[in-house]
């Protein structure tokens, strides 16, 4: 060779490994066609990565040292038949080899992984959701097969070294071009990644591991949760290839429709209706709250109340909201939000004679025989409602 290989990566000849590979990546940064197009700085990166190829293999170093051909006389050169691999320009550029090169690779895959999260719907009662519930659901996922325990060999058998890649789970592949050969890694075929094989795999699983079951699970709904909400069960999800570790499992709830009770946030919204009489001279009625659809109360447990008493007042006009505090949904947080009950009043479509002429009586009374009504606009401006609204 022409020019001595120390040189050319210009380090002494008691230098180590480390030193060699520093040396190496500092000119690979300069060289690289990638990087300096120069025809000539080309042709030195071919020279410097032989000399890295020779002095960072300790066979070929020994053999350069003691004056002989590391690469056996037999044509080669810099830049022709010199194989360097594309794990070590991954190396100089990067700080570490390429996936798979030696020092740094990615080694074989792992056959024990985590198993994928799981997510179930699971339908509940406004009044369940609104004050929690422990539902039992049924699940259909992966658990660690009880022949193999996630090994995934039958019972008495273990996996064995992968013939093709030894173990290493990656084979090298060699191609030629301007700057020589090139080896890359790639999963070996034959263990699909895996270094080893199974010759005998458990006829539970088929080798994977884990099998399909159901099964049965208690989960805790927490009081004021929604339509949509997630309740997370860890590792209650699929358990992973070779038994590996269990994902998590989601339970979104699904709120039912109240046959009252429309939920807006925490608080609920609700209709009562009143005859037009009651409306004008007032009443008082019996209102169900949520609470009225829990089950009754456990021996020694305080009895919830379920109803409210709601004061409709004279004169009340259809349409008229009645606000209850604190008697809407619990908070995830804390508090509890309102019940807003909307007041309907009921105008009679049928009446008989009697009622007619009551009726008529007490519009001419107050002067109602032909009213002429007033009209309104439909669309108020933001400042007119607030108007109202300070007004009452």
């Amino acid at each position: 060779m022409s020019q001595d290989l120390y040189d050319l990566l210009g380090v002494s000849r008691d230098a180590d490994g480390d030193q060699i590979k520093k040396a190496y990546r500092k000119l690979a940064r300069q060289l690289h066609p990638d990087v300096n197009p120069d025809p000539e700085a080309q042709e030195q990166f071919k020279q410097v990565s032989t000399a890295y190829e020779v002095l960072s293999d300790p066979q070929k170093r020994a053999h350069y040292d003691r004056g002989g051909d590391p690469f056996g006389g037999a044509g080669a050169g810099f830049g022709q038949g010199a194989g360097f691999s594309f794990t070590d320009i991954m190396d100089a550029f990067f700080g570490g080899a390429a996936p798979g090169g030696q020092g740094g690779g990615r080694g074989p895959r792992p056959r024990t992984r985590r198993g994928q999260d799981a997510l179930i719907a699971l339908e509940v009662e406004l009044a369940e959701a609104a004050f929690g519930v422990t539902k039992e659901i049924k699940v259909d996922t992966a658990v660690t097969c009880g022949q193999c325990h996630g090994a995934g060999a039958a019972p008495g058998t273990e996996p064995v070294t992968c013939g093709t890649c030894h173990g290493a789970g990656e084979v090298a592949q060699v191609q030629r071009s301007f700057l020589g050969e090139i080896r890359t890694l790639r999963p070996c075929a034959a263990c699909r990644g895996y270094g080893s094989l199974i010759p005998d795999p458990c006829r539970e699983c088929s080798g994977d591991g884990r099998v399909r079951s159901r099964r049965t699970l208690n989960v805790k709904i927490p009081a004021g949760v929604d339509d949509g909400t997630r309740v997370q069960l860890a590792e209650q999800g699929e358990v992973g290839p070779g038994g590996g570790p269990a994902g998590d499992l989601y339970v979104e709830i699904r709120v039912a429709q109240h046959a009252t009770f429309v939920r807006h946030g925490n608080d609920l919204h609700c209709t009562v209706s009143v005859p037009m009489t009651a409306a004008a001279l007032g009443t008082t009625l019996d209102l169900p709250l949520l609470e009225a659809d829990l089950p009754e109360a456990t021996e020694g447990a305080e009895e919830p109340e379920r109803t409210f008493e709601l004061e409709i007042r004279p004169g009340t006009q259809s349409g008229t909201e009645q606000v209850i505090r604190g008697r809407g949904v619990p908070g995830l947080r804390g508090g509890r939000g309102d019940l807003i009950a909307t007041v309907v009043v009921e105008t009679p479509s049928k009446l008989d004679a009697r009622q007619e002429e009551l009726l008529r009586e007490l519009a001419s009374l107050r002067g109602e025989e032909a009213p002429e009504g007033t009209v309104r606009s439909s669309s108020r401006s933001v400042f007119g409602r607030l108007r109202d609204a300070f007004q009452g």
